[in-house]
């Protein structure tokens, strides 16, 4: 992936320190003209490259990265936010259902892979629904 991906104004990355460890870390992406498989009306974003290190797991950096990603985003003017995780990282899906992210349809790279899951989440109310 391209860092290019998440530079401003399309995109920010984003890393999460505890006592001046690298503890957690995620970004966000415009999800626009260049995705043609998008089905999303509005301004969509994608979540990307979300990662908490085992130390770490379970003391709500993860949440919290997650959080200000979609401030961010919301700020920068996106209307949702898209994510593909695992079927086999129970935690992570758990963080996003928790976080009211919905199954949407799938889309990008691994949109054919059975073990794959496909989130969204409006990031305010004129958003509209998944379709």
């Amino acid at each position: 992936m391209d860092p290019e991906e998440f530079a401003a104004p399309n995109g920010l990355f984003v890393i999460g320190y505890a006592d001046e460890v690298p503890v957690a870390s995620g970004g966000w992406r415009r999800h626009g003209a260049d995705h043609p498989e998008t089905k999303w009306a509005g301004k969509p974003g994608e979540i990307k490259r979300m990662y908490v290190s085992p130390a770490a797991r379970g003391l709500g950096y993860g949440r919290a990265v997650l959080a200000h990603l979609e401030e961010t985003a919301r700020t920068a003017g996106l209307d949702w936010l898209l994510l593909e995780t695992g079927l086999r990282q129970p935690e992570a899906m758990a963080l996003y259902r928790s976080s009211l992210y919905r199954p949407v349809p799938a889309f990008g790279h691994y949109a054919c892979v059975p073990l794959s899951l496909h989130l969204g989440k409006p990031l305010h109310p004129g958003a509209g629904r998944v379709p």
